[in-house]
């Protein structure tokens, strides 16, 4: 039993879960998937087994369900990025960058899960990380799309570009543990980054000259 709750009294549903995920999640950051047992998952969270298989069957499923979790929360840092009460373009690819620095820096390691899962060839695991890399990079082309005015095909080329560029860079700078701040890290690849998008045509009237500073 959680020390945390009174005896006689059962975590409620909702909160159970939340806790076998989190424990599952220190686990396999620890230990990786193919060395984690269904036993060291539950003894870190202080439950039986057959209490941790009442939620989850198996050690798969357990996966999926942080994976599906961690996959949300990217791309909604992403997505909410992107929709920043702004006209200026500079500042979104800003904090488009900033939303993948922002993902590998949070406590727990869930950016091992996504960017360095050991599971790429199960199938479950591989569809959700392909989606996941294309709503990114939609989300991404369909504003470059809209203030640009270049066909769609353009556009999710550089969409995929841009999160491929703000993924690889966030995570070595994470593994570098340079001197080097976050957010001169994320200024520094934006500023590269901006170079590139912020010379595309501009369409759309006096939205894309504000745009455009």
């Amino acid at each position: 039993m959680d020390p945390s709750t009174p005896r006689g009294q059962r975590m409620p549903r909702s909160e159970r879960r939340a806790q076998l995920l989190e424990a599952a999640q220190a686990v396999f950051v620890e230990r990786g998937y193919h060395a984690a047992a269904m036993d060291d998952i539950a003894e870190h969270a202080g439950v039986s087994k057959p209490v941790l298989y009442q939620h989850f069957p198996g050690k798969l499923e357990l996966y999926l369900a942080l994976l599906d979790q961690h996959c949300d929360t990217l791309e909604r840092l992403v997505r909410e990025a992107l929709a920043r009460p702004t006209e200026d373009n500079k500042d979104r690819v800003a904090a488009t960058i900033s939303a993948y620095y922002d993902f590998v820096s949070r406590e727990g390691a869930a950016f091992r899960m996504v960017f360095e899962s050991d599971l790429t060839s199960v199938p479950q695991v591989r569809a959700r990380l392909d989606s996941l890399e294309l709503s990114c990079a939609e989300a991404i082309a369909d504003v470059i799309a809209e203030d640009s005015g270049i066909p769609d095909e353009q556009a999710m080329l550089l969409g995929v570009g841009l999160a491929g560029m703000a993924q690889i860079t966030a995570r070595h700078w994470l593994a570098a543990e340079s001197d080097l701040a976050r957010d001169d890290a994320c200024a520094l690849v934006s500023a590269l980054a901006w170079r590139g998008i912020g010379s595309l045509p501009r369409t759309g009237g006096e939205r894309s000259e504000a745009a455009h500073g």
